[in-house]
């Protein structure tokens, strides 16, 4: 929410707000050159011509818990419930590349998601759902390309052939380095990695998108939006002179990136952020890399409400929230949403919360009007002005970054962290004096809370899921796997594109720790420096 003092008022980027905003707001403003028409260069107005006149944005539902079982009903709930897109939440252990039986993954299994350890997880994961007629996508990162070839190989035994296949994998393992922490590899490797993965379904899953540039997490760790989009869209330039440097021309995997970004309640302030982010993303690949094709040109996101601004107290209230957050990504034109339920400051939501999550989405979708004509804010004084400082703020922060040697020399110096942090201190300062107003929280509390019985994930499913992984490792041909991790060894210590071997690896019933344990053994693990 924005800041409040007396009677001046900033942006979450610290930037005023002015009271009144007139012509003079945007004296020496080009329409022309800034604003555009929608689904043109430099695509301040949207990426598509139509927007959501033609169809909706893509209604995700972030969702995945227990074993792959309760997860694959949970799914097929939301199905029949509207969902147009699948989106697929892992627990940490399948996340940092864990066995659900290594002993680091111990109370840890099917937590904050599902936990795959292998084909026959995800075989149980998608059974029943057709994979060539819904969109997947997967937050997963530093072992992103095996739940990718996971999900290929579950389509192969479903008959569907690759090139049906849609989705998305997050795959964007610098913002775990500098927000998250869920890395596995060095920084160096992992970019390899992702090289490997860019060429992998350039030539086999052409569809897919094969990175997810995520500045989400960067705001839940209280990122500014300014920071968030400039953070961001620094990894994705990473991500682009690392896949030229492998040989690969920008038009060939450009159209497949995408970027994932938050959505607060300061609905104007986001608006902005999303403008101008698409028109420095088409900017930068556009005079940087030459990119030609218009659709390399194209920021395309994905966005989530924001979890951090949840609040176990009065949970109730955060149905509002979520509302008034999908509505600023709505408004900012998105291109995919997942809205959070309202009881996830509390647990994993329940069946009622989730589907009331994707309802706020029906709602806006169908009775509303922000769906009947493209970009409403075109023009707004306030909302133009506000795009324009919240570019240049994040352009400065690129700047810095590039002046380090760009965004992995910088996550090595701690720059990118170190500013998130003064930021999200700042926040938690006017939070605790009540500057920053928070419902429920800090102004117009309860003085009693009413109960709220969640859902829990039993605990007895980490040896459920260790039975499975004996059964498993008793019946495979121990042999294939054994050849087919050496096989990847070899591939990782050279040149070649390691996702081959690797799916050979997972085809023989290969675990997703031990291929991820092949891999540490070529490129070890990363440890932060001091300078975090």
């Amino acid at each position: 929410m924005a800041r409040e003092s007396g009677s001046a008022r900033s942006t979450e980027s610290g930037l005023p707000i002015e009271p009144v905003y007139g012509p003079e707001s945007l004296e020496g403003w080009d329409p022309a050159e800034q604003l555009g028409e929608p689904g043109k260069f430099p695509f301040t107005r949207g990426v598509y011509p139509t927007m959501y006149t033609g169809r909706p944005w893509t209604m995700r539902q972030y969702a995945g818990f227990g074993t792959a079982s309760e997860s694959n009903a949970r799914y097929k709930q939301l199905i029949a419930n509207g969902t147009m897109g699948l989106s697929v939440a892992f627990d940490l252990p399948t996340q940092m590349g864990h066995d659900s039986d290594a002993p680091i993954a111990s109370g840890e299994v099917g937590k904050v998601g599902v936990a795959i350890d292998s084909i026959d997880d995800m075989r149980v994961l998608f059974g029943g759902i057709p994979l060539d007629k819904v969109s997947t996508s997967m937050t997963i990162n530093a072992p992103a390309s095996l739940l990718l070839l996971l999900y290929q190989l579950v389509a192969e035994e479903q008959g569907v052939s690759a090139d049906r296949l849609t989705g998305t994998i997050q795959n964007d393992v610098l913002k775990e380095y500098i927000a998250r922490g869920t890395y596995i590899f060095p920084p160096k490797p992992s970019l390899r990695l992702i090289a490997d993965i860019f060429k992998y379904c350039r030539a086999e899953i052409p569809k897919w998108n094969t990175i997810s540039i995520s500045g989400y997490h960067m705001a839940e760790a209280g990122a500014s939006p300014a920071q968030e989009i400039a953070f961001t869209l620094a990894d994705g330039i990473e991500y682009v002179r690392t896949a030229v440097a492998a040989g690969m021309d920008v038009d060939d995997f450009a159209p497949r990136l995408s970027f994932f970004f938050v959505a607060r309640t300061t609905i104007l302030e986001e608006v902005a952020k999303f403008r101008a982010a698409r028109r420095i993303w088409a900017r930068v690949m556009r005079e940087e890399f030459g990119a030609e094709n218009p659709k390399s040109l194209m920021l395309r996101f994905h966005t989530q409400t924001a979890g951090v601004q949840l609040t176990a107290q009065q949970p109730e209230v955060n149905l509002v929230r979520v509302a008034v957050q999908g509505l600023a990504a709505v408004l900012g034109g998105t291109q995919s949403l997942h809205t959070n339920s309202f009881d996830e400051a509390i647990a994993l939501p329940t069946d009622k919360s989730a589907r009331l999550a994707l309802r706020t989405q029906q709602v806006l979708a169908y009775e509303t009007d922000v769906t009947a004509t493209v970009d409403p804010f075109a023009g707004s004084y306030v909302v133009e002005r506000m795009t324009d400082e919240v570019e240049a703020a994040a352009r400065e922060l690129m700047d810095k970054v590039e002046d380090l040697g760009g965004a992995v020399n910088a996550i090595e110096h701690g720059f990118q962290k170190s500013e998130i942090e003064r930021s999200a201190y700042r926040i938690a300062q006017e939070t605790d004096s009540g500057e920053r107003v928070v419902v429920g929280v800090n102004r117009y509390q309860l003085e009693t809370e009413e109960p709220y019985e969640p859902l829990r994930v039993d605990p007895a499913i980490e040896a459920q899921q260790a039975q499975r992984l004996a059964a498993l490792r008793a019946e495979r041909d121990q042999r294939a796997v054994d050849n087919a991790l050496t096989a990847l060894k070899k591939a990782a210590e050279g040149e070649d594109n390691v996702l081959y071997p690797m799916k050979d690896a997972l085809r023989a019933r290969a675990t997703v720790g031990e291929v991820c344990n092949a891999l540490r053994e070529v490129w070890g693990t990363y440890v932060p420096s001091d300078a975090f």
